[in-house]
């Protein structure tokens, strides 16, 4: 059980991480804007435009859990329940709209990365991949339709009921509502876990299995080397690491409420903010160009003011940080700085681009 205190202290930590959160999809968003802007037919390449859905979703489930905890920890007296209610279950769809694009793009990189022999399956995934947009629609209103029935099917604490202590929380208090919640916890929880299970491993095989062939082929003369193929690949196992070991928490806390009948649902809220924080940093940290370019917008930033120079981030190239500092002190050397833009605008025009066809990769 929680104490007034926890609540409060979870409410705090979930207010620090939707500043993480909304900050680090922010710079997705304003990122992947730039290079729709630029793009010549004005449109995102796939990974970019689920990473969009992804962050636009992100940003909503931080709102709306600061929301949940802050009418949890100031209405006491349960005066507002239904609304704590109606914030629980859009919690509840957005979260599920995450975990369906997250499971998707993982989806994505698997059928870019991993070359199969052409048959059913490898029709199927190609189809899929060729309609992102429909895709995402589907998994939006999925979410809503999945979770909206919550409020029909589960009765929501409004202070005078018994077993409950949470205002606005929604349990099952009999068969049909228990076994909602089971069906929601698969579809949402278990069921992406699977696919993006699925795609680590395909994706982890293929990789040992091009590594030892690349070696091979070179005789041990030097390390195969994949580049940006492979910080793809470590983002996506990045990502499914992080969602299996949410998923492993919040089916317990969901556990403690359903079933226990404990007052943790603010766990299960402060969970899912630590989990779109996490998987919001693997997606910036994943895409090379937008990693040197955050830390190269930080420390240029930390030029203004000389006592936090101390909090500088070792840039991974130099070359690209002296031609800020040019453009910056010297607006005269106009080439330096369009050598800079060019720069900037090749890498990152979308690291999505540099991944192989499936029929040019092996």
């Amino acid at each position: 059980m929680l104490s007034s205190l926890d609540k409060l202290v979870a409410w705090v930590l979930t207010g620090f991480l939707a500043i993480l959160t909304i900050f680090f999809n922010m710079y997705l968003l304003l990122i992947n804007q730039r290079n729709y802007r630029k793009s010549a037919k004005h449109r995102l390449n796939p990974a970019d435009f689920i990473v969009t859905a992804i962050s636009m979703a992100s940003i909503s489930l931080q709102v709306l859990t600061y929301f949940w905890q802050t009418m949890d920890v100031i209405d006491t007296v349960c005066r507002i329940s239904l609304a704590g209610a109606i914030l629980l279950v859009l919690i509840f769809s957005v979260k599920f709209i995450i975990f369906w694009s997250t499971a998707f793009l993982t989806f994505y990189y698997g059928t870019k990365l991993v070359v199969e022999p052409v048959h059913c399956y490898t029709r199927i995934q190609e189809a899929i991949v060729k309609h992102v947009h429909t895709a995402l629609a589907l998994i939006v209103l999925s979410g809503f339709a999945n979770c909206v029935p919550l409020l029909s099917v589960l009765t929501y604490y409004n202070g005078t009921s018994t077993g409950l202590s949470d205002c606005g929380s929604i349990m099952p208090t009999d068969t049909t509502g228990l076994a909602y919640i089971f069906y929601y916890v698969i579809i949402s929880d278990i069921v992406p876990g699977i696919v993006m299970v699925k795609c680590s491993i395909s994706i982890s095989y293929h990789l040992a299995k091009h590594l030892l062939d690349m070696k091979a082929s070179t005789n041990g003369a030097h390390g195969p080397k994949l580049g940006t193929q492979m910080r793809v690949i470590k983002m996506t196992l990045s990502l499914v690491v992080v969602f299996v070991v949410f998923v492993i928490v919040d089916i317990f806390t969901q556990m403690t409420v359903v079933l226990m009948r404990q007052n943790t649902l603010a766990l299960t809220i402060l969970f899912a903010s630590i989990y779109t924080t996490v998987s919001a940093f693997v997606l910036v940290y994943g895409k090379k160009s937008y990693w040197k370019e955050l830390i190269a917008n930080y420390n240029l930033f930390l030029d203004e003011y000389p006592c936090l120079s101390g909090m500088k981030v070792e840039e991974p190239e130099g070359r690209e940080r002296a031609l800020i500092c040019c453009c910056v002190d010297s607006p005269s050397l106009t080439s330096s700085c369009q050598e800079y833009n060019v720069i900037l605008g090749h890498r990152n025009a979308g690291d999505d681009q540099l991944l192989p066809d499936r029929q040019d990769s092996g």
